[in-house]
């Protein structure tokens, strides 16, 4: 087990990436274990030789591709780690530990019955009608939000009515930029239930990207929402921020690149007009000016490269 734990730290060991602790921990096994020793010696070898080889520099389109999936992979980590998987997670290792000890499994039981029984009952008295909150009466940290079912305008006023779920339906009512109706409009910028609803949130959250969590949404739904009228509302949102965001830009580029619905493209490599000039822009268009089969998006970024002829 002691071999098993230092060959898989013995790349993080000789990149200077492991706390002292357990650098210590592997230099005391290596000094008595000759196999890990030759295993550490080899690795430290071959470091050196890649060491000697010159770095090649990056393409533009590979680092804008990676740090889309850097992201992707994070985001999705993130959602996946819910405190209910935590603690799922962690009660079965203490399980583990306490198997031994029949009074605590007998209390564990019991809350656990009760804990049923009361949620039971609970949704047996539950019933549909809404539940108005107006203004700031309610902190929805005590709500336990299931949802977000629908998000409705009042044309008449700077006033969005946003019904969300708990154990029932309850409805808010306030302006844009409350913070409540903000966090019920992120939330429902990622519902994937109801493209009526993403379609709503992010037409609203448009209108104020210069807020991060607004423009991380913004750009999570132009990568990842299935519904094109939503990407297209998503690329309006974080069409002034292009030129001076890259992640933005990126997002533009991977869209353009890669989407699937024709307007989204068309709307995206107009979007870039502006960073015509930045590398990994005029690299994508360079590809595209010569295989897309989109005679519009190829044509576009004839005329973009044209137009920037001395920057190569």
């Amino acid at each position: 087990m002691k071999c098993d734990w230092t060959r898989d730290n013995i790349v993080l060991y000789i990149y200077d990436e492991l706390p002292d602790d357990a650098r210590f921990e592997v230099e005391r096994h290596v000094e008595s274990c000759a196999d890990c020793r030759k295993e550490l010696e080899s690795a430290a070898a071959f470091k050196q030789k890649m060491a000697a080889y010159p770095v090649q520099e990056v393409s533009p389109n590979l680092l804008a591709a990676s740090r889309m999936q850097l992201q992707e992979a994070l985001e999705h980590a993130s959602q996946n780690r819910s405190f209910l998987g935590s603690f799922a997670f962690d009660f079965a290792g203490w399980m583990q530990q306490i198997k031994l000890a029949p009074a605590l499994t007998v209390v564990l039981l019991v809350v656990g019955f009760a804990g049923g029984t009361v949620t039971t009952w609970q949704m047996a008295n539950r019933n549909g009608t809404p539940v108005v909150i107006p203004g700031a009466e309610q902190n929805m940290a005590e709500a336990n939000i299931a949802g977000v079912e629908s998000i409705v305008p009042d044309s008449g006023s700077n006033k969005v009515s946003i019904t969300y779920d708990t154990l029932r339906p309850h409805t808010y009512v306030s302006t844009p930029d409350d913070p409540r109706v903000q966090e019920l409009l992120l939330l429902a910028a990622r519902n994937n239930r109801n493209s009526d609803v993403r379609l709503g949130s992010i037409g609203i959250l448009s209108g104020q990207p210069e807020d991060n969590a607004v423009r991380e949404a913004l750009v999570y739904a132009l990568r990842y929402d299935k519904n094109p009228g939503v990407r297209l509302k998503a690329l309006d949102g974080l069409k002034g921020y292009v030129k001076d965001d890259v992640h933005v830009r990126d997002a533009v580029v991977e869209a353009l690149m890669h989407d699937s619905n024709p307007g989204v493209r068309s709307e995206a490599i107009g979007l870039l007009d502006p960073v015509k000039a930045d590398t990994s822009v005029r690299e994508a268009l360079q590809v595209l000016a010569t295989t897309d089969q989109n005679p519009y998006i190829r044509n576009q970024s004839k005329r973009y490269l044209e137009s920037t002829p001395n920057l190569d």
